[in-house]
């Protein structure tokens, strides 16, 4: 009798699953399909993949953690730009069909998306029941749902031309109220959808900050917590200050909230590299946060025109550097341009951080006082 119940149970349970797919199939389109031609529920995005002529592609993946948070991947390895995600995002919802390509000139966009277009495919996660306004869900999935190939601009520059799998034609899409087209925003480059975070850790998290100067050993200094405090060391005879800056080096720790990189060095050619990584490093900065997890800052000095420094009979005469930004290797992995701008407060010597009235007695004679 009890076996009879559980096969009832389970038969009831199959029947509800089958019409349930059967009413997700057939309303899962609006009556009128065009005006569905954007991506509704972003939230339920759990992948895109983006693909161009040139050969290049990416994944784009979404990860929930443990304590419910959420972030992107890019092809299943580096921490995605959280912005540009968003921004990508809003475009596949805001994205609208402002007319549908003129009859006579069907061939002619078809011939060009064929040629030029970029496919993006979007993934969301979907429920077999999703019944209620999605109060009661049962039996999750990951489903391609669209399949897009975005083209070239109109000739106003205020749209691009779009096919979506399963139309008949092309259409001309906009975002209302936007000015400009959307063709810039489906990027199929992996290194530009990686996040330029080096570290995203406020003064809480931080345990210690190393900073090594090679040509200035005697400024080289480390600031390590000790306690709810921290205290400040010479890496030259292991030495610590009794008086130093408490405002700098609150300033410089505050840095670590969001500290970026500029752009990837992936575009300057190896020629103007070499030129700089072949000299000692500027400065080799270390940052340890509270769990153990250290990132590691190489910084190079980069030549205004790194071409003059191959006609010089001694490079070492050659004092034309960028003022703007300089060179750096974060983990011994990537190559990155980072602006002083940014980095002021933090690449600076040991004497910068030191009290006027002990700065001598720290660092020695040797070291200019301001």
């Amino acid at each position: 009798m009890k076996k009879k119940k559980n096969l009832i149970i389970i038969a009831a349970v199959v029947v509800i699953g089958v019409i349930a797919l059967i009413i997700a199939k057939h309303g899962s389109k609006s009556a009128t399909f065009e005006q569905d031609f954007h991506i509704e529920d972003i939230g339920s995005v759990s992948k895109v993949f983006i693909a161009d002529k040139q050969n290049n592609q990416v994944l784009l993946e979404r990860v929930i953690d443990s304590t419910g948070d959420t972030s992107w991947l890019v092809d299943g390895k580096y921490a995605a730009s959280q912005p540009m995600v968003d921004l990508l995002l809003e475009t596949l919802h805001e994205m609208r069909i402002r007319q549908q390509v003129n009859k006579n000139a069907v061939p002619q966009a078809v011939k060009l998306l064929s040629a030029r277009a970029v496919k993006v495919e979007v993934y969301q996660r979907r429920w077999f029941i999703n019944w209620f306004g999605g109060r009661f869900r049962l039996f999750p999935h990951e489903r391609l749902t669209a399949t897009y190939f975005v083209g070239h601009e109109t000739q106003d520059m205020m749209a691009c031309h779009m096919f979506r799998k399963g139309d008949k034609v092309p259409y001309i899409i906009h975002i209302p109220g936007f000015r400009g087209y959307l063709t810039p925003r489906f990027v199929a480059d992996p290194m530009s959808w990686r996040s330029h975070e080096i570290v995203h850790w406020d003064v809480h998290r931080l345990q210690s900050v190393e900073l090594e100067i090679p040509a200035s050993p005697e400024e080289s200094f480390s600031v390590r917590r000790e306690g709810e405090t921290f205290v400040m060391e010479l890496t030259q005879g292991h030495r610590l200050v009794d008086g130093f800056d408490t405002a700098r080096v609150a300033q410089m720790l505050s840095c670590f909230a969001n500290l970026n990189f500029d752009e990837f060095a992936s575009r300057v050619p190896n020629s103007y590299m070499d030129t700089s990584f072949n000299a000692a490093p500027r400065t080799i900065l270390r940052v340890t946060n509270t769990e153990g997890e250290t990132r590691e800052v190489k910084t190079y000095l980069k030549y205004a025109n790194p071409d003059d420094t191959l006609a010089m009979p001694d490079n070492n005469l050659y004092e034309m550097f960028d003022i703007n930004r300089l060179y750096a290797i974060i983990d011994n992995k990537d190559s990155v341009l980072l602006q002083y701008f940014v980095f002021d407060n933090i690449l600076q010597p040991a004497s910068f951080f030191i009290n006027k009235d002990v700065r001598k007695t720290e660092i020695g004679a040797t070291v200019a006082t301001p």
